[in-house]
């Protein structure tokens, strides 16, 4: 059963196979999608546009229209929607003087990690007892997700940069390294770094720094890499790791919890507002290296943390599998905001290439009047597979839940979120914006669970989804269990598409292509970005244009 769970609880059980998932050979490129189209009606076509926060619907005569021009305003729209810029700012490489260990997964490999990061016995044990776990469980193929089978023994699992610094000094870091970074948008250095944000910089398997150290201190947060958290503070990580997502969760968190070489730990003291946002980049350079990060926040009694979390890849004609595990647990009224913009590269326009993103991230409400937001906006990675989720155990507890997911080319996202009441009073909302684009598939799964217990639960949920053009596909799969009469659960849901039609009428008051693709999807999604720390508002517009250089039909 665990196996089948992917990033669930034990009491969920397996969703169903949509006959669009099943597979009976390889996934095949170039991908075609299998949704069974709509004939276009002969005379009048309404379509409706949700332009801000206006809906408004065009009638079309579409008889005489000229499978010419339709032809003419696909080819615009692909280019619109064509990442162009995406090899020039996150899809480069460096030839970084590193060591990696040889490819294969076994104990010696998981032995082998454990030793070169220098981890107590006890770390030794939960690694080997969560590869025991994985042996015994099944790969999960009950997805939307189609993609060949994965062969674990051909992933490198641990490489690091030879010359890295210290935990406390950038001193002895490689010029190259600190260069690198800067290329990438993330100053380390002192002069340069952000100010505001303090910034754990990531790359493949290995943590490279941590930037605004002392500032953290002083006010008693600790910051850093989950390596160095694991020697400085063994009972805090011993006390919470695995404990919102234990190793026999699902099989990806099974395998994280045997291989995880590094990520950030971030542990909040009681009543203490985090004096800045923390903030964690995830990159990935290594051709043939997997990358298997563990994050883990603790916020206690009445703390406050607000928690940045970005990624890309290079532009690599191969997959990479990136499978993290985030482990969020709050207190008694404390709460926790959890941001990401996750920019994996997504594979050219033919599909081939791209990260594949299995992530578990769960967060659990322990304590009364605890707060957990979610917040992502999803645009890179070749499969996205995901549900980050918040167990309200404690009473007056809230979770929210918001998120953009934009699939191009052959793009292929099964992502949404649980919420699972067990607390009296508890509350939840759910905001899921999906756009699918070219020939891309894009699925929200959500469950919303009211336990027996629960009194007085309250659930708010809104999944729109947005096509553009003829050959995406969309798919809305909520699942809704309450078992407590006193629960109010609200659900609405909304399909819409950007064509021709609505570009035709931009145009005619002289807006162009670009302009109105970017008026119609900044509207649509207005909702979760506002939700969106002001440090990624204008970076999160410039993707989402990015992205969509170029599409319609």
């Amino acid at each position: 059963m665990a196996s089948l769970l992917a990033n669930g609880i034990s009491s969920f059980s397996p969703q169903p196979i949509s006959d669009s998932a099943k597979l009976s050979k390889p996934f095949p490129f170039p991908l075609k999608s299998t949704v069974p189209r709509t004939p276009r009606p002969a005379n009048l076509v309404k379509i409706r546009a949700d332009v801000g926060f206006e809906s408004k619907t065009i009638d079309t005569d579409s008889g005489n229209r000229a499978s010419t021009s339709i032809s003419s305003s696909d080819d615009k729209i692909r280019e619109i929607l064509r990442n162009r810029d995406y090899d020039k700012k996150f899809g480069f490489n460096m030839d970084i003087d590193s060591f990696s260990i040889p490819k294969g997964l076994s104990k010696e490999t998981v032995r082998l990690i454990s030793s070169l990061k220098e981890e107590p016995h006890w770390m030794l044990e939960f690694r080997l007892n969560a590869f025991d776990k994985f042996l015994k469980m099944k790969e999960p193929k009950w997805s939307d997700n189609m993609y060949p089978p994965i062969d674990f023994q051909d992933i490198c699992y641990y490489s690091a940069p030879k010359k890295k610094p210290t935990l406390n000094s950038l001193d002895e870091a490689d010029p190259e390294l600190l260069m690198y970074f800067d290329r990438l948008g993330v100053p380390l250095n002192e002069r340069n770094r952000l100010a505001n944000v303090a910034v754990d910089a990531v790359l493949d398997s290995v943590s490279i720094a941590t930037t605004h150290r002392q500032t953290l201190e002083k006010a008693g947060v600790i910051f850093c890499s989950i390596s160095e958290a694991i020697k400085k503070y063994p009972d805090l990580v011993r006390k919470y790791l695995g404990r919102v997502v234990p190793s026999e969760d699902n099989y990806y968190a099974a395998l994280n919890s045997a291989v995880f070489s590094d990520g950030s730990f971030c542990y909040i003291p009681k009543d203490t507002k985090c004096p800045m946002q923390i903030s964690t980049y995830f990159r990935i350079n290594a051709m043939e290296t997997g990358q298997f990060e563990r994050t883990l926040i603790v916020a206690e009694d009445r703390s406050f943390v607000e928690y940045l979390e970005g990624c890309t890849a290079p532009s690599y004609d191969t997959n990479q599998l990136h499978a993290a595990v985030v482990e969020l647990y709050c207190a008694e009224g404390a709460e926790i905001k959890y941001s990401t913009v996750q920019n994996w590269y997504a594979g050219d326009e033919q599909g081939k290439g791209g990260i594949y993103n299995f992530v578990t991230k769960r967060g659990l409400c322990a304590g009364d009047r605890s707060k957990i937001s979610w917040t992502q906006v999803e645009t890179g990675s070749a499969i996205t597979w995901k549900y980050p989720s918040v167990v309200l155990e404690g009473d007056d507890t809230v979770g929210e839940f918001y998120s953009v997911a934009l699939t191009n080319n052959y793009q292929q996202a099964d992502t949404g979120t649980k919420m699972i009441h067990k607390g009296k009073n508890t509350r939840s909302r759910i905001i899921s914006k999906g756009i699918s684009a070219g020939n891309s598939r894009n699925c929200y799964r959500g469950l919303v669970q009211i336990q027996s217990k629960a009194d007085n639960a309250r659930n708010s949920s809104q999944c729109d989804s947005m096509l553009i053009g003829d050959t995406a596909a969309a798919n809305t799969y909520p699942y809704i269990q309450v078992k407590n009469p006193t629960a109010r659960v609200e659900h609405e849901a909304s399909t819409s598409k950007i064509g021709e039609d609505q570009l035709f009428y931009f145009q005619q008051r002289g807006i162009d292509y670009e302009k109105a693709m970017a008026a119609m999807i900044s509207g649509f999604c207005q909702d979760v970005f506002n939700e969106l720390p002001d440090e990624f508002g204008a970076e999160v517009n410039q993707l989402m244009s990015l992205k969509l250089e170029g599409s319609v039909g």
